[in-house]
């Protein structure tokens, strides 16, 4: 009998894996995805060889960028060839391994054509710099910017823009090392980005270990206002809500890892367990029956 209960696990452990990679290649496809950084333009907030993960459902329900967040975004063009970016190994022999492992969304692609910034203003908005403190403003309003790397100033550039509706304005936190919105003003809608282009909201560092941690909207954003005449979110409620409003629910990155919690509690609930009668029949035996095993609850 215990032979026959390890046979049939070694059975079920491809079928696991198949649906484990399936899973893996939704969330990949449709909530979540893991990005390397391979450039220094968001120090220190996020450093060189830093995994984020990314929010990819939100966005398909009509979510706008906000004021604050960090995202990840298609190139607009010609982007990409002012950010200095630090040299990826190419895998060597395990270069099969790693490029499936990468298509399937177990490892971060390292190769993607992509940018990670943070957004400073939203469609309306008019940004400038700076002010008599040397403050980037929005809408009049100077932010306080806590996560800029530290010796840099807010922008040795001057500019004022007003961004067009459906694009944003975006920086990189390391100033004097992102070739961001600044650098791209002299290009059609100023050096704004359409929020076509963003592939989703970055939501947790990932890895290493060491440096896991939320990326949280910084507090300075809260105090700009709206640009008269610029349309509020839909409903007047942003796509976060804070622990004082509404129940939170978990993020579309830390979907995986509840789906594992309850996938392994279906599992334990659901294990099929041999049991034998101890009376009758012939003997005082009965060939073995197979239930499944209930957990003593409240009744309902």
């Amino acid at each position: 009998m215990k032979r026959r209960r390890q046979r049939s696990y070694l059975k079920e452990i491809p079928i696991l894996i198949g649906v484990a990679l399936a899973i893996a290649l939704v969330l990949k496809t449709f909530l979540v995805q893991a990005f390397v950084i391979p450039s220094g333009s968001m120090e220190q907030t996020i450093k060189i060889g830093d995994r984020v993960l990314v929010d990819k459902l939100t966005p398909w329900f009509g979510s706008k960028p906000e004021r604050g967040d960090v995202v990840v975004f298609k190139d607009p063009g010609g982007w990409l060839k002012g950010e200095q970016t630090k040299p990826t190994d190419d895998g060597g022999a395990f270069k099969p391994v790693t490029d499936a492992m990468t298509f399937i969304g177990l490892l971060p692609s390292a190769n993607e054509q992509d940018l990670i910034k943070r957004v400073v203003a939203v469609g309306g908005d008019t940004v400038k710099c700076c002010d008599k403190q040397g403050k980037v403003t929005v809408n009049g309003t100077p932010l306080t910017e806590p996560y800029v790397h530290p010796g840099n100033p807010p922008s040795t550039l001057k500019f004022s823009v007003t961004v067009p509706t459906g694009r944003i304005f975006v920086m990189g936190d390391h100033r004097s090392n992102s070739a961001d919105s600044r650098f791209h003003l002299d290009e059609p809608y100023r050096g704004t980005v359409s929020e076509d282009n963003v592939v989703g909201r970055a939501q947790v560092i990932a890895w290493p270990f060491k440096h896991w941690r939320r990326l949280e909207e910084p507090d300075t954003f809260t105090t700009v206002h709206d640009a008269p005449g610029a349309k509020a979110s839909a409903a007047g409620v942003p796509h976060r809500v804070s622990p004082e409003s509404l129940t939170v629910l978990p993020t579309p990155a830390e979907l995986p890892l509840v789906m594992g919690v309850v996938g392994l509690r279906r599992l334990t609930r659901g294990r099929v367990r041999g049991v034998r009668s101890r009376c009758g029949g012939l003997g005082g035996r009965r060939a073995v029956r197979n239930r499944r095993a209930r957990r003593a609850g409240p009744a309902r």
